[in-house]
């Protein structure tokens, strides 16, 4: 807790309110006589959020008291540092700063009190922390950014529940990880980038349903993975990038072609 000050040009001290900081009025004002806290660097009362963490990070023991602050970063910087079973109380707050917060600590009987809650930001949070069987419950979340971390850490088995997913980002995430046979119903997707992943993880008996793709990098993944008597069928692709990864792969086998 060195008495160091404020940075030159640093954002002016004043409270949550906008007025002067009054250090008589504060209830941690004997702390400031042996260096606990000082205005302008670490300060409890302080607008700024950086010099507010700083104060609580020297005194954590103090962070329950200001979890109902008047002020949201107040009382988001105290839930940092409060212990967690003083956390449920706080799930109602108004503020989805402070509710982050509590997304990132609370144990998980009281996370799911926070599925559904209006920011995204929250959400998304919860969908990374949130023990895996509770994850069904946010498939059909209405942020996509959601969805994809429920595809990233969602069963294996209930994958297919994501596969027609209106966001192409959640269907990657879909692709990278889900299971035949349901990965074949991935071979039609609307948007290259998924049809690219299928092509990387399809048994490769079954990679000629790709081999003549719309999309040429498609085209190019079965290249690489293709057998002998698909890589004949490839040789006359439309584009040069292809032709010649087949030709490369044919040549490396041995196998005659033209």
């Amino acid at each position: 807790m060195a008495a160091a000050r404020a940075p030159a040009g640093d954002i002016v001290a004043v409270d949550w309110q906008g007025q002067a900081i009054d250090c008589g009025a504060c209830p941690y004002q004997p702390l400031k006589a042996g260096g606990g806290c000082e205005i302008g660097y670490a300060c409890a009362q302080d607008a700024y959020a950086r010099r507010i963490d700083r104060f609580f990070r020297w005194h954590p023991e103090l962070a329950k008291e200001q979890l109902h602050h008047p002020y949201f970063e107040v009382r988001a910087i105290a839930a940092r540092y409060a212990d967690v079973f003083h956390l449920p109380g706080m799930l109602d707050d108004p503020d989805e700063t402070v509710r982050l917060q509590l997304a990132l600590r609370l144990p998980q009987r009281s996370l799911q009190k926070l599925i559904h809650d209006p920011h995204r930001e929250v959400r998304i949070r919860v969908a990374q922390r949130i023990e895996a069987d509770k994850l069904p419950a946010m498939v059909h979340d209405e942020d996509y950014g959601v969805r994809q971390w429920v595809a990233r850490r969602l069963t294996a088995g209930l994958l297919p529940v994501l596969v027609a997913d209106p966001e192409s980002v959640v269907r990657q995430e879909v692709a990278q990880r889900i299971e035949m046979p349901a990965l074949l119903r991935m071979v039609h997707d609307d948007a290259p980038e998924v049809r690219r992943i299928v092509a990387q993880r399809l048994p490769v008996a079954l990679l000629d349903r790709l081999a003549f793709d719309e999309d040429l990098i498609v085209r190019w993944e079965v290249s690489q993975r293709a057998t002998t008597d698909l890589l004949q069928r490839m040789q006359h692709d439309e584009d040069s990038e292809v032709r010649a990864a087949v030709l490369q792969r044919l040549n490396d086998t041995g196998v005659q072609h033209g």
